[in-house]
């Protein structure tokens, strides 16, 4: 008689685990992670870039995860706004997952950072299906990228708590039709709040970093409807400040051949935090 096991479900419910250890574990520091999920190219390095310089202004104390497969170029551009930054380098893992962030964390995530901002791998397939303890999660789209985004990445929108336009300044010159994005982001997400950006103007950037800092201060986030449709992966749990369960669904999808699980991948830790020596790159073993 044989048997068999659903790996990538496994992999599911093993992140989930790790997820909610280190949701307990930002709560225990009063921290709230924000994920944000996006296409390469979205422009979403430069609006975080934006978003960190702002909160250091106003004395927010803020930090930031990067995740890319290959460079540190994005923790170098981060590390400009003055505020503490790590590179994490998934040698070809197309996502990151809960138990790879609490490892790069723990010793490094500085005592009272308030706002923990990760910067998950540019892709809308892969990081969609991996909850990483954060309290809101936004989904980014560029209007480079054309109307149908939302549409064609169901996951990554209709699990999304905000969904963010980017790039608005270029909108007219490159035919952005805004209510055709709207309409798909209503279609796969009802209800999401929108907000519309630009890293080169500025404009929104101030609107977001206020959405963000209202979770921090326990406002109820959006809850997508997909988040209740899929119990299969569907768990709960509770803010840290008390305010009650909300959802995220593990949903469906890994990658693009296939479904299959995650192959094993190295993680390496790049210290970007202003002012200190780079943390020598270590290799790990198998990601969780």
């Amino acid at each position: 008689m044989c048997r068999t096991v659903d790996l990538h479900q496994a992999v599911l419910a093993r992140n989930d685990e790790n997820a909610l250890a280190l949701r307990g574990y930002l709560g225990d520091r009063g921290t709230v992670a924000v994920n944000l999920l996006s296409s390469p190219g979205s422009g979403k390095t430069a609006l975080l870039e934006q978003l960190l310089a702002r909160a250091v202004a106003r004395g927010t104390p803020a930090a930031a995860v990067t995740a890319d497969l290959a460079t540190e170029n994005d923790a170098t551009r981060l590390a400009r706004s003055g505020a503490p930054v790590q590179q994490i380098l998934t040698d070809g893992l197309c996502h990151l997952e809960a138990g790879m962030l609490r490892r790069r964390l723990e010793g490094w995530l500085p005592d009272g950072t308030r706002l923990l901002f990760v910067e998950n791998v540019g892709n809308l397939v892969c990081p969609a299906s991996y909850d990483l303890g954060e309290t809101l999660r936004i989904a980014l789209a560029s209007v480079t990228e054309g109307e149908d985004k939302p549409v064609k990445y169901p996951t990554a929108f209709g699990l999304a708590q905000l969904v963010v336009i980017t790039k608005t300044d270029i909108a007219d010159a490159v035919g952005f039709d805004r209510e055709a994005f709207l309409r798909g982001v209503e279609q796969v997400n009802p209800g999401v709040p929108v907000l519309e950006t630009s890293a080169r103007t500025g404009k929104g950037v101030d609107a977001l970093l206020a959405h963000v800092l209202r979770a921090a201060d326990g406002e109820e986030a959006h809850v997508p409807v997909l988040a209740r449709q899929h119990e299969r992966y569907l768990h709960s749990h509770d803010h840290a400040d008390g305010t009650g369960p909300h959802t995220h669904d593990g949903d469906g999808g890994h990658d693009d051949d296939g479904g299959r699980a995650p192959a094993p991948g190295r993680e390496h830790r790049h210290d970007r935090t202003p002012g200190a020596a780079p943390v020598p790159a270590e290799a790990r073993g198998n990601a969780p």
